[in-house]
């Protein structure tokens, strides 16, 4: 049976972002042709909107919003950290009951980011750490790469 590689859905196009667009990310396209996909956007599959309100992690990582140490605030000051959670969840569910192992998630962002995310700040500041949904997928060993390491 042939792999299944997941991919972020702005990566390839599809208009999910917050501003109600993408990402489409031209080497991402070159790399994933001809291959299966699971098209995934951790942030719809929680529960929110397109458009929505920017959100960042405030209080540290995705880590910490996991342990409950921090949380995910959206521009106006709403906790969103439920949706960020349950589109973790659901989007580990659907790797693993399609068996893949690998991952391209978009840099930065408050779910997929791998490394580097926003400092919850709105400033455009960016710290060491993992989105919310890389950081459980890292933990349930699952691989991640972003759009820059192509």
């Amino acid at each position: 049976m042939e792999k299944f590689i997941g991919v972020s859905a702005c990566l390839i196009g599809e208009n999910c972002r917050y501003d109600g667009g993408n990402c489409l990310n031209k080497k991402v396209l070159d790399f994933l042709k001809n291959k299966n996909l699971i098209i995934i956007c951790p942030e719809i599959l929680g529960g929110l909107p397109v458009p929505r309100v920017p959100s960042e992690i405030k209080g540290g990582s995705g880590k910490d919003v996991l342990k409950g140490k921090g949380k995910v605030i959206n521009r106006e000051g709403e906790d969103m950290t439920e949706y960020f959670i349950k589109g973790a969840e659901i989007t580990l569910e659907i790797l693993k009951l399609n068996k893949v192992d690998f991952v391209i998630l978009k840099q930065l962002s408050p779910s997929c980011g791998k490394g580097k995310i926003y400092n919850g700040s709105f400033t455009n500041r960016i710290i060491e750490g993992n989105g919310v949904t890389t950081q459980l997928l890292l933990e349930n060993g699952i691989s991640i790469i972003t759009e820059e390491d192509l």
